[in-house]
């Protein structure tokens, strides 16, 4: 991949469990939408889990805590101990190269990551290849509008582009929801054979 790629610092892994987060984006809430109590699930871009973590409470599954950033991974790995929760597996790797076997997931989780990728379409046929016929991917990002969080104007990806990439890359968005002018929930399925 030779295009610059944009990553988040774990320095201000702070602003990942902001109670204006919380509003904006209800983890457990969204989590409802797509998932089951058995399912496994991959959340990419896992931060200090902010999906990972509900995630773990709510399926009997296991969860796969994806990120760059080790220091993240070890903030996932405290929290899961602190709660008691076993089903979760923190990995080291990106998401235009993810480091899991082919049709694994029933859930993929893309929160806030996939404006951070280069280029969008490699990363969600990476994402396509890890799911399951039938899968859910969860899919969160920032409209080009001005904001008081999110990436620089110039990475953000607006709705309609990303509608466009998902299809191109085989999903079937299912479900659209805009918690704020400048942010959008989609809810995309590989469909089954």
């Amino acid at each position: 991949m030779s295009e610059q790629v944009h990553r988040f610092s774990p320095e201000n892994m702070h602003r990942l469990d902001a109670p204006e987060r919380q509003k904006l984006m209800p983890s457990k809430q969204l989590l409802d939408m797509v998932l089951q109590t058995q399912d496994t699930v991959v959340d990419l871009g896992a931060g200090t889990g902010y999906f990972s973590i509900p995630a773990a409470q709510m399926t009997n599954g296991t969860v796969y805590a994806v990120d760059v950033e080790p220091k993240l991974l070890e903030v996932i790995q405290e929290r899961a101990e602190e709660k008691g929760l076993s089903n979760i597996i923190p990995i080291t790797g990106v998401i235009e190269d993810i480091p899991l076997q082919d049709s694994m997931a029933d859930v993929v989780i893309a929160s806030l990551v996939l404006h951070a990728v280069r280029p969008l379409s490699h990363s969600l046929r990476e994402i396509h290849r890890i799911m399951k016929n039938e899968g859910k991917l969860l899919c969160l990002d920032f409209e080009p509008k001005e904001s008081p969080m999110g990436p620089p104007m110039n990475l953000r990806i607006a709705s309609e582009d990303m509608t466009n990439a998902l299809n191109a890359a085989g999903f079937t968005v299912t479900k659209r929801m805009y918690p704020s002018e400048f942010l959008y929930v989609f809810v995309a399925e590989k469909p089954g054979f």
